[in-house]
Order: C-alpha cells, then sequence, then structure tokens
C-alpha cells in the first residue's frame, strides 16, 4: 500500500524568479505543498533566474544522489568593470578602458576558460571557511583566500558581442560541471584581458536533464500546486533502469541486496508495475541500495 507521503512525493522544476533566494523558493513550496520535507539541488543566486530542482515529501533524499552534474547557463559579462562580488550586484572596485579588446583576444581567453580548468570560487560563494559560508565572513570584513577547484567548462560560447564606449557586453552560453561559478568566468576572463570583468545577467536553463521547457514560475505554483515528476518518474528519468521481480523488490525494500549484474554507478531498480523500489549501486558480489524509494512499509 502506498501512503500519502509516496503519492505527493517527487520533484518539482521551478523557474526561479530575479530577486528572490533559492531558500525563499523552498519556503514558497512548503507553504504551496503544506509540507516541511521540501529541499532544492543547486543554488541560484538572488540575481539569477531560471532551472531550480526541488524536491518534496520523499523525493527530498533523492536531491543529493541526482545525476545533475551538468548545468547550462545563458549570461552576460560586462568587460571594462570589476565588482566586489563579480557580478552586478556588488560595488564598482575599478572600471577600465575595454574598447580596444579585439574580437580575437576575447575569443583566445574565452578558449583557454573551456575545458577542464581550475577555477577560484566568488567570495561570495556558499562555500564554507572554517565552518563558516564565505558569502557571510566577507560581510564581517574578514581576510580570506578561497583555494582553487578543478572544475570542467564543455562550452563557453559567445553568441553576441555589443560594444557600447568603455564597455563591451557579451552574451553567452555556458555548458558546465556542477560547481562552476559563471561568475568567475567572468571575473577571470576579464582579469585575463586586462580590462576586468563582471557578470550583469545569469538565467539557468538547464540542470542535468531539466530544462526550462520543464519548468513552472512559483505563480503557477501557487496557483495549482503539482508536480512536475513524480518520484517514479524522477527516478527513471535521473538514472538508468533495471527491471526486477515481485520477489526482488520486496527483497531490496526490506533492506536486503540483489545479485549484480554489471551496471555501473547508480541505477534505478523497477517492479513489474513500473513503481522505482530503490536507487543501487553494485559492488563486488552486492547491488546494494543507496536509496530506498519504497520500503517495505510503504508499498
Amino acid at each position: 500500500m502506498a501512503d500519502a507521503s509516496i503519492e505527493n512525493a517527487g520533484l518539482l522544476v521551478v523557474d526561479k524568479a530575479a530577486g528572490i533566494t533559492s531558500h525563499d523558493v523552498v519556503a514558497k513550496c512548503r507553504k504551496a505543498f503544506n509540507t516541511r520535507r521540501v529541499g532544492h539541488a543547486g543554488t541560484l543566486d538572488p540575481m539569477a533566474t531560471g532551472v531550480l530542482v526541488i524536491g518534496i515529501e520523499r523525493a527530498t533524499k533523492l536531491l543529493g544522489l541526482l545525476s545533475l552534474t551538468t548545468k547550462s547557463y545563458a549570461a552576460t559579462i560586462r568587460l571594462g568593470q570589476s565588482t566586489s562580488t563579480d557580478d552586478a550586484e556588488g560595488e564598482v572596485i575599478e572600471s577600465r578602458d575595454a574598447s580596444g579588446v579585439r574580437d580575437e583576444e576575447i575569443a583566445a581567453v574565452v578558449a583557454s576558460l573551456t575545458g577542464d580548468i581550475e577555477q577560484v570560487p566568488a567570495k561570495v560563494s556558499a562555500i564554507k571557511v572554517d565552518g563558516r559560508r564565505a558569502h557571510a565572513l566577507v560581510r564581517t570584513g574578514a581576510e580570506f583566500e578561497l583555494q582553487a577547484r578543478p572544475v570542467t567548462v564543455d562550452r563557453f560560447d559567445v553568441v553576441d558581442t555589443r560594444r557600447d564606449g568603455e564597455f563591451i557586453d557579451l552574451d553567452v552560453e555556458v555548458d558546465c560541471s556542477s560547481g562552476t561559478y559563471i561568475r568567475s568566468l567572468a571575473r577571470d576572463l576579464g582579469a585575463a584581458l586586462g580590462v576586468g570583468g563582471h557578470l550583469t545577467a545569469l538565467r539557468r536553463t538547464a540542470v542535468g536533464p531539466f530544462t526550462l521547457e520543464h519548468s513552472r514560475t512559483m505563480a503557477d505554483v501557487d496557483e495549482n500546486p503539482g508536480l512536475s515528476l513524480g518520484i517514479d518518474d524522477a527516478a527513471k528519468l535521473c538514472f538508468p533502469h533495471r527491471a526486477i521481480s515481485d520477489d526482488e523488490a520486496e527483497s531490496i525494500s526490506q533492506g536486503r541486496w540483489l545479485e549484480p549484474v554489471g551496471m555501473k554507478g547508480i541505477y534505478t531498480v523497477v517492479d513489474p508495475r513500473g513503481q522505482a523500489i530503490a536507487l543501487v549501486q553494485e559492488k563486488g558480489k552486492r547491488a546494494s541500495s543507496v536509496m530506498v524509494v519504497r520500503p517495505a512499509t510503504l508499498r
């Protein structure tokens, strides 16, 4: 027997508006769905808009396991101006005339920032420093340095270039690994060109398999609360799946393991009725659950 926490569990793909935090969206969803069990995958800055994946009820446990390793963005970078936050919400630190920077120079630096790179996160990021968020430390005036981290930028394309006096505004599209900061790309691009740079607009267009086409605005969600994907469809969309028998489903739902079949990574085991029973990973002679979607008590 399924219970309400299974029936109401799943993912909601929100098109976040500018000016609100990811936590604000979670709070609104708690109210709309009348539950405390709400979480999100991949924070978006208040300035940013676009795809934010929300987990409802039991699906909150999915969020940390989702194969949402790739993200896509449309952004605007202004060359000729550096800010304290590497985006338009910070104070201008320095302005330099960028009008002499040639398109070929921009293309060369963009190419150097593509692929596997080492990136220093922005100081207003959520990275923890001695147990505190970097953005909170910045507000205290504390001096600290963040370490560069390996990230992957699969695509960094300049799709439009607008020259406005001493500034150059670049519309760019970026596909990257989770943990990549687009504002840091803007900062590093401007620094390498010797004129400074910061992000003036950011829209996330995709997170893993979820795109803006799947998304709903919070106004729509408030009016008509409902999931984008139930927990079964979410588990099957985000992971490979393996069909199992009713006996195997009963076994894995009670915390036992299955025989491995040579599948790599985390995958979903699906019973004959199409229900996702668990997320499983094979190690040695066992295929063990990393999350039981439907424990025996809820089946």
